[in-house]
């Protein structure tokens, strides 16, 4: 009867999907050359993991001036296994318009993943040096070389800048970035006072990040409080946590203290589906490097949404973890309107976006956040022996303790060991990162919820 009802469950899931394929392929074969028909029928077989770079091409003939549809074409060329061609389709587009930002982006970070570190950037180099007064490529590439923490180069990527643009407040903005992630406080503060006049989310956290880093926990529990009204609000609650902490206010454990908050579930997968699983999630894992704007070290994340792909095995998976969703949910405290967590409307849940992390050898996240999640997860699919993973807590989850960037001398609030099976459930604007695992793989699915809005999985 349980495996009756678990391939009942996979199979509603997965009927989802289908029937929305099954509407487009309708609607395809009924107008064939309706453009926006042509570009939806390719987007949702590219996010079920289906072949679409000839769907995209399609969508290109039928809609020439659909960059989505060209981008998204050469990235599918890539999933598909052709990064050549990826990269060719992106070169002769951006050879005839070197000021598509979206395509320079694309292009680097197809680069970056397939290995080519010293030279992925190359493709902004070309454009901004051609185009010397389009600052969008100018702040393009210093975005390319400071994801990947190159700071001498992004740097002289400023400098260039500047010498052709002079020295305008976004110029100035980078600049900021730079200094303080690389340890330059007095040159931040200097570079800050002559922004004062500036008030963007950018600069609010640029200034709390600041004062953290110089141990001015008041300051940054104020910035971040003045921020909670606005758009940066998610962003700005992490931070005020980790102030509220320093200074040893009680407000830090309603925030974040709640042992409800930050919990283990088993999913009830069988060993049998985990092993199917991981064997599918190992398949999506093709890049030598991880994406440059993930948190992942030494190992992989995937580019697309794992639990909106075809294989059965993921749906399945998705029904069985948000069954676990609810069970978690509905064991939180009770609403509390001033609550970032506990203050939103609990129904409708869905998932925000997902994906899937292999770390090997010394592999570990970086502590870090979700502004754009409600809850965030990590579901463990395969885990290397304690002997084989290193001594505790290596390998582990951890959550509370800021980046180290931020010379914050606070530890985790705990740390949780990985189990094959389980899932752990946190608020998504809790710092959280993985303690390096010494040998194997470790090979979990993490996703994002939110309440009450269209599924992206």
């Amino acid at each position: 009867m349980a495996d009756l009802f678990a391939q009942a469950l996979a199979h509603r899931a997965a009927q989802r999907m289908a029937d929305a394929d099954a509407a487009l392929t309708q609607a395809y074969d009924a107008a064939p050359d309706d453009p926006r028909v042509a570009f939806l029928i390719a987007q949702l077989r590219y996010e079920r993991g289906l072949p679409a770079a000839d769907l995209f091409a399609r969508a290109v003939a039928l809609a020439p001036d659909n960059r989505d549809g060209l981008r998204n074409r050469a990235l599918a060329e890539a999933s598909e296994g052709h990064p050549d061609r990826a990269e060719a389709l992106l070169t002769v587009a951006l050879d005839r318009d070197p000021a598509w930002l979206d395509g320079q982006r694309a292009l680097a970070s197809l680069r970056w993943v397939g290995g080519d570190a010293d030279r992925f950037d190359r493709g902004w180099a070309l454009a901004a040096r051609a185009h010397p007064l389009q600052q969008g490529l100018w702040l393009g590439w210093f975005g390319a070389l400071a994801q990947v923490r190159a700071w001498a180069r992004a740097s002289a990527v400023l400098d260039e800048a500047q010498h052709h643009l002079g020295e305008t407040p976004a110029v100035l903005s980078a600049r900021v970035f730079v200094a303080g992630e690389t340890g330059d406080l007095d040159r931040c503060a200097a570079l800050l006072d002559r922004l004062a006049g500036r008030d963007d989310e950018f600069l609010r956290i640029a200034r709390i990040r600041l004062a953290l880093r110089q141990g001015d926990a008041a300051r940054a529990r104020d910035g971040a409080l003045a921020m909670l009204g606005g758009p940066g609000a998610r962003q700005a609650w992490t931070y005020l946590g980790t102030a509220w902490r320093l200074l040893g206010d009680p407000l830090a454990e309603w925030l974040e203290g709640d042992p409800a908050f930050v919990r283990a579930h088993d999913v009830g997968l069988s060993p049998a589906e985990l092993g199917e699983l991981a064997d599918v999630l190992r398949g999506l894992h093709g890049g030598s490097a991880p994406y440059a704007e993930q948190t992942v070290r030494m190992g992989t994340q995937t580019d697309r949404s794992v639990l909106l792909r075809h294989e059965p095995i993921l749906a399945r998976a998705k029904d069985a973890l948000m069954e676990a969703v609810q069970v978690h949910v509905a064991g939180l405290p009770p609403h509390d309107p001033r609550h970032p967590l506990l203050s939103t409307p609990r129904e409708a849940l869905t998932v925000a976006g997902s994906w899937s992390v292999r770390l090997g050898p010394g592999g570990f996240n970086v502590s870090h956040s979700h502004p754009a999640g409600w809850l965030s997860s990590a579901f463990y699919v395969a885990v290397p022996d304690a002997a084989v993973m290193g001594r505790a807590p290596a390998g582990h989850f951890h959550w509370g303790a800021p980046p180290a960037e931020l010379r914050v001398d606070l530890p985790p609030r705990g740390v949780i060991a990985p189990v094959v099976g389980q899932l752990v459930l946190f608020p998504s604007y809790v710092w959280h990162g993985t303690v390096p695992v010494e040998h194997g793989e470790r090979l979990n699915i993490a996703f994002d919820v939110v309440p009450g809005q269209s599924p992206r999985a």
